[in-house]
């Protein structure tokens, strides 16, 4: 038989394939069965596709090298995600097994070009779906992106929630970001790799010198902690942080949820912004031990952290914690000239500092933490004198 009978014959037979080949499916694969009619509609035009391809490759092989990727033209956008790749090439391995079955006996030529058409069409699913999670990578990337500019910039909407569900997050309850430097060679999937360990989700986002990390306690399913065996952000931050580049690496204040994550990013990039002012500051560090830093730089948040968090407490517990932890940082953490001061037994400057620490949780005995607590004094005694100054201006004439 000539390539023109052998054509002709294709064509009409080739209905006859598609309805054995749709058949066949139903018998062999069980996800082509339990899909919903309009989802088994769209797999049947791919095969018919698949068919009627063949046949104009097979009558000029050499003027459409690439029709085998038209077959995919005729699949919804939505097929992409609900067949995989492997049921792909189920469908091409029987449709190709139904083919070859009913050209038996036609000539040796004819089953050669039915398995190298096959071929093709192999490569062809496999680019599709390449350059579809190509495409969703990017996509991916794009909204990670937006989501972390949105948390650092604090305009949060009622889309975020939306968009975080989006990137799969696994994250629940409390969140940390972590800002640093981008190192020259960022590897994206080791920092993936860690926080998995970790049992940590990460949003990541680069923007040019820094790099941000917003981090999430992650419930995978089928891998449950327990919740005394969940790391500190601490801890975590100190498995991070060879991720980033040399400088400094400052970790936020843990926040309730990823919607309020930019409450941990404020304090997180202040805190860089200002992490050289402190020589000794460790790798990472945390936010809140920048508080003198941010505060004389201006930091509204860090000034009202330091008098809500230290001054007030105090204030309110008893004023002569107040009284005596003034004297002794002024006098250079001397228990003895805060003793002669007060007309009190050293013993009870000791108690006194003592309750501080019970207090509030800072230690006024160490040099960084005298700073921290004599900057929350001076703040607070400056907050409590104003309203006394307004009261007693005098009025103009």
């Amino acid at each position: 038989m000539d390539k023109a009978a052998t054509l002709a014959w294709l064509r009409r037979i080739s209905g006859d394939i598609a309805t054995v080949t749709i058949k066949r499916l139903e018998d062999t694969l069980p996800w082509y069965a339990d899909m919903p009619p309009a989802r088994r509609s769209a797999v049947g035009l791919v095969a018919q596709a698949g068919i009627t391809s063949f046949i104009q490759w097979y009558e000029d092989p050499s003027s459409t090298p690439w029709i085998a990727a038209d077959i995919f033209a005729a699949a919804p956008r939505e097929l992409l995600r609900s067949v995989s790749l492997q049921q792909t090439l189920q469908l091409i391995r029987v449709t190709v097994a139904v083919t070859e079955e009913r050209v038996a006996g036609r000539g040796e030529d004819l089953r050669e070009a039915i398995l190298l058409y096959s071929r093709d069409v192999a490569f062809a699913s496999a680019d599709v779906y390449a350059r579809a999670a190509e495409a969703r990578g990017l996509w991916d990337a794009r909204l990670e992106a937006l989501v972390v500019d949105s948390i650092l910039t604090g305009e949060a909407d009622e889309e975020l929630p939306s968009r975080i569900a989006a990137l799969g997050w696994h994250g629940h309850g409390e969140v940390c970001v972590l800002v640093g430097t981008t190192p020259p060679q960022f590897d994206v999937d080791q920092v993936r790799r860690t926080a998995r360990r970790l049992s940590v989700d990460v949003l990541i986002g680069v923007q040019g010198s820094r790099l941000v990390l917003v981090v999430g306690r992650a419930r995978v399913p089928g891998k449950e902690t327990a919740e005394e065996e969940e790391l500190p952000f601490a801890e975590i931050a100190q498995r991070l942080e060879p991720s980033f580049g040399p400088g400094y690496v400052v970790l936020g204040p843990p926040v309730a949820a990823l919607v309020d994550a930019g409450q941990s990013a404020r304090a997180a990039l202040a805190g860089f912004a200002v992490a050289r002012a402190w020589r000794g500051a460790p790798r990472p560090v945390e936010a809140d031990d920048l508080l003198p830093e941010r505060a004389l730089a201006g930091d509204t948040l860090a000034k009202q952290t330091l008098i809500e968090r230290i001054f007030r407490p105090l204030q309110a517990h008893s004023p002569d914690l107040v009284t005596t932890l003034w004297s002794y940082l002024d006098n250079g953490r001397s228990l003895e000239a805060t003793a002669r001061e007060l007309f009190v037994h050293p013993n009870t400057v000791r108690y006194r500092l003592k309750r501080v620490s019970e207090v509030i949780g800072w230690d006024a005995t160490g040099p960084r933490e005298a700073l921290i607590l004599q900057t929350a004094l001076i703040l607070g005694s400056i907050g409590a004198s104003e309203p006394s100054r307004r009261r007693t201006a005098p009025r103009r004439r």
